[in-house]
């Protein structure tokens, strides 16, 4: 049986960095405060002229040697991302050309913070079928031009990066991705959102005027649903496998707050230990964030063959989900 394995991974964060320091000189907050509430310390901005896709294209070079892989093998390409480098066409075909993967067919997803785990789950009916052999899976964001640098609410959270899993087919019974569960919920869509630029709100000088093409969240309500969502994500997809919370051995998490990870591992009883944590380093890179966790664990020799991984994301949407995966 043709179970979906991880043959690479790779990151890319950019250069500059903005620490909580600098933020106490743009918005009136302080570095206690933001560690306190976040445990963010410093995350990553974009280079001027640098775009999404140009930090899809870099993580995604360093998966592909990673997988040995060249990027003309590749079959599919998908970018999870909602900051792309323009609404038409998608980040993925600019990251196809970019790469010069001329097999490979490309799309974008919208998932928000939770999309490289729905890319994950997609590229897996993909691989299981036997429709594609290599598939790029890339979430690449960048939130620092998509935030108002006057709320100090929202500003200080976010950074920009990219994560890239490079999946492929294995025989091998004892690894693979086991299984993945993704969950939508609309009617909680307001909680965090840009609610202009689209067909709602088309780009006009008032919603410009309004802020409205910027990120707008509720930080509270998103913390009750993610504590509430994930804990039971995790307990649905080890109940499908017959396994129990015990059998875990890491947790790749997407990182949004460090509150509402050590929350959700307390409710399930998961030592903190299990969980890559890089969330003081990058902020919340949303798409990017699962993959970047991922890419940094297997690189720091942290993964072991037949080691179980559970997998864990939520965003705007809202979306989440969970995945077990034997690495």
């Amino acid at each position: 049986m043709i179970s979906t394995h991880i043959l690479g991974t790779g990151a890319y964060a950019p250069k500059r960095i903005l620490t909580n320091q600098d933020l106490e000189n743009m918005v009136a907050t302080t570095d206690a405060w933001i560690s306190e509430r976040t445990g963010i310390k410093e995350r990553r901005i974009a280079a001027e002229g640098e775009v999404t896709s140009d930090m899809a294209v870099i993580a995604a070079r360093h998966a592909l040697a990673m997988a040995g892989c060249k990027a003309e093998d590749l079959d599919m390409i998908l970018v999870a991302t909602i900051s792309a480098d323009m609404p038409l066409p998608s980040c993925a075909v600019i990251v196809q050309a970019k790469l010069g993967a001329t097999r490979a067919f490309a799309f974008d997803l919208s998932a928000a913070c939770a999309g490289s785990l729905f890319g994950l789950s997609i590229a897996d009916q993909f691989i299981r079928t036997g429709k594609a052999k290599r598939i790029l899976v890339v979430g690449a964001e960048l939130l620092s031009r998509l935030v108002d640098w006057t709320d100090r609410n929202t500003c200080v959270l976010f950074g920009d990066a990219a994560g890239a899993m490079v999946v492929g087919p294995t025989s091998d019974p004892g690894r693979g991705l086991i299984s993945t569960h993704l969950h939508s919920d609309g009617t909680a869509a307001g909680i965090l959102s840009i609610p202009g630029g689209g067909s709602q709100h088309p780009q006009s000088e008032d919603v410009l005027a309004r802020n409205m093409h910027k990120i707008t969240m509720n930080g509270r309500e998103i913390y009750k649903f993610a504590v509430r969502v994930l804990p039971q994500a995790i307990l649905e997809a080890l109940e499908a496998n017959g396994l129990k919370v015990g059998d875990i051995d890491h947790i790749v998490s997407h990182q949004a707050n460090a509150r509402i990870v050590e929350s959700v591992l307390e409710r399930l009883d998961i030592p903190l230990e299990k969980c890559w944590l890089n969330l003081d380093r990058y902020g919340n890179t949303s798409s990017a964030s699962l993959p970047i966790s991922l890419d940094e664990a297997n690189r720091a020799g942290r993964l072991k063959k037949g080691d179980l991984i559970a997998m864990m994301a939520i965003g705007a949407g809202m979306a989440w989900g969970s995945a077990l995966m034997r690495w």
